[in-house]
């Protein structure tokens, strides 16, 4: 390395942690201008494909280091065995996940040497790029779509309404291509022409909200008739909820909030992600007891831990949950189908000498019970564990379609970090792909009701303890185009991207006599 590169990789990384701070809980989405512009302008200046390539990724280095810093706090919660991995992991993460900036690059710079686009057409080429990178972010090695750049704004439910048509990757392509105009103005457009591009990028995004409001001022507003839910945020700390000797004491303090007397009973109770720290499905007398806080003809749905031994008499253990009624009997579980790599299982463990960061030696296995459950005195709902909500197009395969989605999750590892907020902007973007409430259910926070177009209707702060009751939005009567037709519309999206930025205007005429 040269040193007189450093000052350029610096400044790249610099522009990508100034990127994201449009991300939640800050949404400084006007930072996104200097950081796109800066990063689109470094590539193009690039004279071979793999320095267009480290352009992005020292870039996506300073995005996913502000990003992912949160990541850090799951290695301090037994800080005595992991607390060394804690910058590793965070540096780790963001480097491999600042690969697929750099690809974006690399491709621009193809782009460029093949066809030679105006510099509009690299900025709406890069976005394209930018978008695909992300929906590939989203399946490769398991997938990792967290902060897609759709989620900068959900402080506002108007404009997120457009993920509704065109889904994350499109809202997030056009993001970037209104964020990257500035860049015109480095190209040498002329304070004019880049003016008015500027401008008419930022009236699409004028445009965006006032559909997006009139499509709010559409939806109904209203609730399931007869349902009452008690969302149960006990805020139990992460290195306190598998101690042996506190572990009961959790479960009755969680009763306990569940009976907490209100103006209107609860019909339906519900607790976070292994709310309950045992195998619930084997400890019969423990569901006995947890019974009392069943609302009568009601329900208590909490997260558990499942294990069962197959024929081989190898234990098999699950991320579950479960349904108890009154009379302590499980009457469904769903088990997590999608793990987290290293948090809930091991890859690779033949090779890999490295244990899980949650509770137990054995990993999680991958579930295969319905998606889609329906319970008693409640439509059918859908239920999605954790970081589940995170993936866009799976999270709306379905056997059926439901009448909303439960997420139960325990971001109580992120402590009070950006990295709570950033799992219930996903959620609130989840709710308008798919026209579905969405009900969450965190330990530690943030536990919300969201209606089927992203509004918050109700949330308990992060960090706290309590109880929030609350009714369950309707859904749509209609599923949205993105959740009908999923990434079939972001591919459409991109090779229309392609083709309009490519196109090169021919030579004006200079009118005769």
């Amino acid at each position: 390395m040269s040193r007189a590169g450093w000052p350029r990789r610096l400044l790249l990384i610099g522009l990508g942690a100034v990127g994201a701070l449009a991300l939640p809980p800050l949404h400084l989405v006007f930072f996104l201008l200097p950081a796109m512009a800066g990063l689109i302008w470094a590539i193009v200046q690039c004279g071979q494909a793999r320095h267009a390539f480290m352009a992005g990724w020292w870039f996506g280095l300073g995005f996913g280091a502000v990003g992912y810093y949160w990541v850090g706090s799951a290695f301090l919660v037994d800080a005595a065995r992991y607390g060394f991995l804690a910058p590793v992991a965070v540096i780790g993460l963001a480097a491999g996940m600042a690969v697929f900036p750099g690809l974006a690059g690399a491709a621009l710079h193809g782009v460029s040497r093949w066809r030679d686009p105006s510099p509009l057409g690299r900025v709406i080429v890069f976005a394209v790029l930018w978008a695909a990178s992300e929906w590939i972010r989203s399946w490769i090695l398991t997938g990792f779509p967290w902060n897609l750049m759709a989620t900068v704004w959900t402080f506002s439910p108007e404009i997120i309404q457009a993920a509704a048509y065109v889904g994350p990757y499109g809202l997030g392509m056009m993001t970037v291509a209104v964020a990257g105009l500035p860049a015109l103005f480095l190209f040498g457009q002329g304070r004019r022409r880049a003016s008015r591009a500027l401008s008419i990028g930022l009236a699409l995004f004028v445009a965006l909200w006032g559909g997006g409001y009139l499509r709010i001022q559409g939806a109904p507003e209203a609730a399931v008739d007869e349902v009452l839910l008690r969302l149960v945020q006990p805020n139990i700390a992460q290195h306190l909820k598998w101690q042996r000797d506190l572990r009961l004491g959790h479960v009755r303090k969680q009763m306990q909030m569940s009976l907490l007397p209100a103006a209107q009973k609860p019909t339906h109770i519900i607790w976070a992600e292994t709310a309950v720290p045992y195998n619930l499905s084997a400890a019969p007398k423990l569901r006995a007891a947890m019974a009392a806080a069943v609302p009568p003809r009601g329900l208590l749905i909490t997260g558990a831990p499942r294990s069962e031994t197959n024929a081989d008499g190898k234990q098999i253990a699950y991320n579950s949950i479960h349904a108890i009624n009154a009379d302590s009997a499980i009457i469904a579980t769903y088990d997590k189908r999608h793990l987290v790599p290293f948090g809930e299982y091991v890859p690779l463990r033949s090779i890999l000498q490295f244990s899980k960061l949650t509770a137990g030696r054995v990993d999680f296995h991958p579930g295969t019970t319905p998606r889609v459950i329906t319970l008693p005195g409640l439509p059918p709902l859908a239920a999605l564990i954790c970081y589940e909500v995170i993936f866009p197009a799976e999270a709306g395969k379905f056997e059926s379609r439901p009448q909303w989605i439960l997420n139960l999750t325990n971001d109580a590892w992120f402590g009070v970090t950006s990295g709570p907020h950033q799992h219930l902007a996903a959620a609130q973007v989840r709710a308008v792909e798919l026209g579905l409430p969405v009900v969450r259910v965190a330990n530690t926070g943030i536990s919300a009701v969201i209606d089927a177009v992203g509004r918050i209707q109700a949330s308990l702060p992060l960090g706290r303890q309590g109880t929030l009751d609350s009714t369950l939005p309707t859904a749509l009567a209609a599923t949205p185009p993105y959740g009908r037709f999923g990434d079939a519309i972001t591919w459409v999206l991109i090779v229309i991207g392609l083709l309009g930025g490519l196109v090169r205007p021919g030579p004006r005429e200079t009118p005769s006599g």
